[in-house]
């Protein structure tokens, strides 16, 4: 849909806004709406619904599910159905929205009623990608971020007739509706893909290859099954052994680098969330399998050269003449047992006592590495195509940023829309 533009504008004043059209005016958002700022504490005996700066998505102004049964701590502040609220920590996350009941919320959100705005009109102009950059260029804080009232409160906004606020709400509305409909969509498609990935790795690694990969590989197409002895495992090929997974691959702590293993030299540096830059200290010996011991868990990465483990790490130090890419890949299909005696723990965390009694199987050498090669071809054309559909998401989402902005501040004018649908 090609909108027009206004037929005559007028500068702004503002760099963001540019030229607004001619009818419109631009005023600090103090004149224009009016901060609420009742500071409350929680009644534990009268809990009211609370919205934390976590149940608001960025961007879209939705209200995500709030938790009826939280309680905030301390004070909080007080809002209506008919206020909006903006997020001040953290403003490059874009958090405002329209709650449509009363209650509590966080301190971080400030509680503004429109004076001369609509209200969604009010809740798209906050959202318009170059007042939320103009708000985020003036925090204050390094770990925590935020803007003060006295800043956003003097940030100049265009404010459009009455009637035009609504037509641009409804317009804005509609189209961002449809947006986010593609979005879900390709997000539903994104977790199908991911979800065929990984019954590809399970199915693999716990059956073979498939008729055709077996044949081309010089395998058997379809071997004789034997049971495995594992409720959850079932029958696997009868040529596979079962034992546990410390006769595949042992692992060690990072931190429990012996000194005389060490060589001085950059290598690759590896942490919990996997191979990060080079460093200058010592290494272990490669090709190697990382896991993260706390913090990320769950994952496993392959190093194929000498690396530096930090002692955050687990990492591999006997293989036992098995595939290492292989059993990356087997790993990761078994990372929800590993995890399950993660969370027993008061610290959540992954050590090599709960890695190496686990049951699995192993193939022959010689499938491991037909095996791994099939994954990592399969498992990149998922992944290409997941690639191409995040890019879509992209996509869409920059295009419903550029729609808010260009309604809000009157590039287009969307005033005979509705006689466009």
């Amino acid at each position: 849909m090609k909108l027009p533009a206004y037929p005559r504008y007028k500068p702004s004043g503002v760099e963001w806004l540019g030229d607004v059209p001619v009818h419109w005016e631009v005023k600090r958002l103090k004149m224009a709406a009016r901060l609420t700022d009742k500071k409350v504490e929680a009644d534990e005996d009268n809990p009211v619904p609370y919205i934390g700066m976590e149940n608001i998505e960025s961007w879209t102004g939705r209200l995500l599910p709030i938790n009826p049964d939280v309680v905030p701590t301390g004070s909080a502040n007080a809002f209506k159905a008919s206020h909006t609220l903006f997020g001040k920590l953290r403003p490059y996350l874009a958090k405002a929205c329209n709650p449509e009941f009363d209650g509590l919320c966080s301190t971080e959100l400030l509680v503004l009623k429109g004076v001369e705005f609509d209200r969604k009109a009010l809740l798209f102009a906050l959202l318009s990608d170059g007042f939320i950059k103009l708000v985020d260029s003036s925090t204050y804080g390094s770990k925590m971020p935020r803007a003060s009232w006295d800043f956003i409160g003097n940030c100049v906004l265009p404010v459009a007739p009455p009637a035009e606020q609504q037509a641009i709400a409804a317009f804005l509305d509609r189209e961002t509706g449809r947006v986010d409909r593609l979005v879900a969509k390709k997000r539903e498609l994104i977790e199908r893909l991911q979800e065929k990935r990984t019954a590809l790795i399970s199915c693999t690694v716990t059956r073979g290859l498939p008729p055709a990969a077996a044949r081309a590989a010089g395998f058997p197409e379809n071997p004789p099954l034997k049971p495995s002895g594992l409720d959850w495992l079932g029958d696997i090929p009868k040529h596979w052994e079962v034992k546990q997974l410390k006769w595949a691959v042992m692992f060690q702590r990072g931190h429990d680098l012996p000194t005389d293993e060490r060589e001085e030299g950059e290598v690759p540096l590896v942490t919990s969330a996997g191979v990060s830059a080079t460093h200058s200290r010592a290494a272990a010996k490669g090709p190697g399998i990382v896991t993260g011991r706390y913090g990320t868990i769950g994952e496993f990465y392959f190093v194929d050269c000498d690396y530096w483990p930090l002692n955050t790490t687990l990492y591999s130090i006997n293989l036992r003449g098995n595939d290492p890419r292989f059993l990356v890949y087997l790993l990761r299909h078994l990372s929800p047992l590993f995890l399950l005696n993660a969370v027993k723990s008061a610290v959540p965390g992954v050590d090599r006592n709960d890695i190496h009694p686990t049951m699995t199987v192993v193939p022959p050498l010689p499938e491991q590495a037909a095996i791994a090669a099939y994954l990592d071809l399969e498992t990149a054309k998922l992944d290409a195509l997941v690639g191409k559909v995040e890019e879509a998401v992209e996509r869409l989402q920059e295009y419903r940023t550029a729609l808010i902005t260009a309604a809000v501040t009157g590039k287009i004018d969307v005033r005979n829309t509705a006689k466009l649908v």
